[in-house]
């Protein structure tokens, strides 16, 4: 039987799995994804050192390749990951500055003036894409900006993804998904958009040659292979931006499906035959990105979400870790058990989840995250529920967004992701949103998926269809409770939608003055 590999780049872990031809796990390895402070005139900005994530992903191959006894049975290996981070590279293949990560708030000055210069409206009619600061095409900018010169050796910007895959093949290409997160791609035309390279002042010569996800890149290099231990007969197929992949594991590539994917980040994904820039879809914080699946696009909003729970344990969980240290109990098991013993609306501590600014339907970069309801009665427990609360509720929103744009109302929704296995917050989704939330029986979502692409690529599976049928299985089904429900509704209408516009101004002050 031949297997298949996905590397996922995230930006807490890089994972590396081996699948069946029928989605099952056979192996994988993982190591964590190190981000950098290295400036130290600006102690905000942040990168990811290329040599130090391609070491990670080195060791993190090489740990799943040991449990695999043949090793070309390992037709077929895709790269999956966040979108936006990357790098210039030279012509002779050197790297010529860190990968500003999507942390850094470096870029924020520079996508706001070419926002107000070339109109939102006018990027969201060429690229699908809705404003965000973080997208590469304003890294570029700051790059001509700061270091021209690094622009003038710069042979190509992959991205994070494309550097990967460059590392493994030799080759420097991107896919349609990845592509879109530049907010240069010019989506009806299928190519970089030239009008809107032209006013970002970048030069065209350095965005590399789009193609289909699915593509056969190469082999892997003599290099790569002493460095991974993949053998010199798997291909490098090209995979794509992370949470598309996780839809086209789930199957999530018809217009009948919504998918939620709740990581570091949590996206709202529909897909789409067709490619529509619709005015309602712009207002209501939408935008329209290209699918790793040939010929579809989705409709995806965005917000950062996991991210602050990883905030609220590293900096609030000393007991819970010491626990975890001394007793071998999970920290998160700790937590959880804690948020349990507060009730709905958490002894009225809300939580604004706006650590990395707002998302989808209101799309503001200077907002801050904030505690709301503090009393010297709210307690740890009350304060962990009221962030899973939080986060739940900015999702209804989301939900809420797409409803009103594409006029549906989903009764189920599928949901993917690290937080998946958190059963506490997923009870808690379904009750704060009121529809059911099914997890699919799925190892890893969009490490699958890029391994399913390495499939299509490598000729395992006809299609995209196939793939989807050899890999699908039923998943664990979330109820909403009722009463509960009524009590979200009425703590989500009545206090949370209010919170960004209550705090908004003091929230903006407070940026300019430290961000």
């Amino acid at each position: 039987m031949a297997y298949l590999m996905g590397i996922d780049i995230g930006s807490t872990s890089i994972k590396a799995v081996v699948y069946n031809e029928t989605g099952q796990m056979i192996s994988e390895g993982s190591k964590p994804s190190e981000l950098s402070f290295i400036d130290s005139d600006h102690k905000t900005w942040s990168v990811w050192e290329p040599q130090k994530i391609w070491q990670a992903v080195c060791e993190a191959v090489n740990e799943a390749m040991e449990k695999i006894a043949d090793k070309a049975s390992v037709v077929g290996v895709a790269v999956t990951g966040f979108g936006m981070d990357g790098l210039p590279i030279s012509a002779d293949g050197q790297s010529l500055y860190p990968m500003i990560s999507w942390h850094c708030p470096r870029t924020n000055e520079v996508a706001d003036a070419f926002s107000k210069r070339v109109g939102q409206a006018k990027i969201f009619d060429i690229s699908g894409g809705q404003y965000m600061a973080i997208h590469s095409i304003y890294r570029m900018m700051w790059m001509q900006q700061n270091h021209p010169e690094i622009i003038e050796k710069t042979d190509k910007w992959l991205l994070i993804e494309d550097f990967i895959n460059f590392k493994l093949s030799g080759v420097k290409a991107t896919d349609y998904s990845m592509a879109w997160t530049t907010s240069v791609l010019d989506q009806r035309k299928g190519d970089w958009s030239d009008e809107l390279i032209e006013k970002s002042g970048v030069p065209r010569r350095i965005f590399p040659e789009i193609k289909q996800s699915g593509s056969v890149l190469g082999g892997v290099t003599k290099a790569a292979q002493e460095q991974t231990g993949l053998s010199g007969s798997t291909k490098v197929v090209l995979g794509g931006h992370d949470y598309i992949c996780a839809a086209l594991a789930t199957g999530a590539v018809d217009d009948d499906v919504v998918m939620d994917v709740t990581g570091t980040w949590e996206m709202i994904l529909q897909s789409s035959p067709v490619c529509s820039h619709d005015k309602k879809i712009f207002e209501n914080g939408y935008y329209v990105e290209n699918h790793v699946a040939k010929d579809k696009y989705c409709f995806v909003a965005s917000t950062v979400s996991g991210d602050m729970t990883e905030w609220f344990k590293d900096n609030l969980s000393f007991e819970e870790l010491q626990i975890q240290e001394q007793q071998g109990i999970n920290v998160w098991q700790s937590l959880m058990n804690k948020a349990r013993q507060s009730g709905a609306g958490a002894n009225g501590c809300f939580f604004l989840p706006h650590f990395s600014g707002a998302g989808t339907p209101t799309l503001d970069p200077s907002s801050l995250g904030a505690y709301i309801g503090l009393s010297n009665t709210v307690t740890k427990a009350d304060m962990i529920r009221a962030t899973i609360e939080g986060l739940d509720y900015q999702f209804r929103q989301m939900v809420e967004a797409l409803e009103g744009a594409l006029n549906i109302s989903p009764s189920k929704i599928l949901a993917v992701g690290g937080a998946t296995k958190n059963k506490f917050w997923m009870q808690n989704k379904a009750d704060v949103c009121n529809k059911v939330i099914e997890v699919p029986d799925v190892y890893e979502a969009t490490p699958l998926g890029a391994a399913m692409l390495a499939g299509i690529g490598t000729g395992v599976y006809s299609d995209e269809a196939q793939a989807i049928k050899a890999v699908r299985k039923p998943g664990k089904l979330y109820e909403p409770d009722v009463k509960l429900a009524d009590k979200y509704s009425e703590f989500y209408n009545d206090v949370f939608k209010d919170m960004y516009l209550a705090l908004s101004g003091v929230n903006h002050k407070i940026f300019k003055k430290f961000k």
